[in-house]
């Protein structure tokens, strides 16, 4: 399967040490199977930063997980959304696997989960609220032994 992480920078061998906070799956590196996900992440990346390259670099994701601890968020909203709350709060549920995939809190999600996660909304309005918006997806690899055996750079493009 092609995978996509966009960047400011080509990243032919990924880690999980330039992850530097706490994101939807804990600290980890993160991949998406849509291109243009990648691509807005990479654009998005370039302008916090303030340099003018968005780099959108493309992986080989070899689909063999046996050995590996897997969690997979399916169209299970609950549970996804109160794991994202926890990992947000710096909890390290996360670290028990070693690759989670799962639908991603783009910003217009991330408001919901915020909204959830602040006890603005319960969790009936919030899981109604994100049910309306398109599905992305997230690939979060915890660990590098994950990286290693499963990630294969294949090119990148600047965008």
């Amino acid at each position: 399967m092609i995978v996509y992480h966009g960047s400011t920078e080509i990243v032919q061998k990924p880690d999980v040490q330039h992850s530097y906070r706490t994101l939807d799956f804990g600290r980890g590196f993160y991949v998406t199977t849509v291109r243009e996900q990648a691509e807005r992440w990479a654009r998005r990346k370039a302008d916090i930063f303030g340099v003018n390259k968005a780099i959108v670099n493309i992986y080989q994701m070899h689909d063999d997980t046996n050995g590996f601890h897997v969690k997979l968020f399916e169209e299970d909203l609950i549970e996804w959304i109160d794991f994202v709350c926890r990992c947000r709060d710096g909890e390290k549920d996360y670290q028990k696997y070693d690759v989670i995939f799962g639908k991603v809190a783009n910003d217009k999600v991330f408001r919901v989960v915020d909204m959830y996660h602040t006890g603005i909304w319960d969790k009936e309005r919030a899981l109604k609220e994100i049910k309306v918006y398109p599905s992305y997806d997230q690939i979060a690899f915890i660990n590098q032994r994950a990286i290693d055996r499963l990630l294969q750079f294949e090119a990148f493009e600047e965008v």
